[in-house]
């Protein structure tokens, strides 16, 4: 997956910025990103703290260590399985 070029912090800045009366496209063109960008982020990040964000990115990280760890498994099983069948 592609890293952002904001941080955790810019991201909430500017959502915060939104909050306090500054009309989207203005922060879009001052922080050079599009407003699909930021209504993304709304929508992902609207209302959460620095703490929440974080706790947030540790889960969504766990979450990617646990799918490629269920992937191996499920392909060592199948290895196993196709060994027992003789098919290697």
């Amino acid at each position: 997956m592609r890293k952002s070029r904001y941080t955790d912090s810019q991201i909430l800045a500017i959502l915060k910025q939104n909050e306090t009366g500054v009309a989207v496209s203005d922060l879009c063109r001052e922080h050079g990103m599009s407003s699909a960008q930021f209504y993304k982020w709304r929508a992902k990040f609207g209302g959460m703290d620095a703490s929440m964000m974080k706790r947030l990115k540790e889960l969504e990280a766990e979450n990617n260590r646990l799918k490629k760890m269920y992937a191996e498994e499920c392909l060592k099983s199948q290895i196993r399985k196709d060994a027992l069948e003789g098919k290697l």
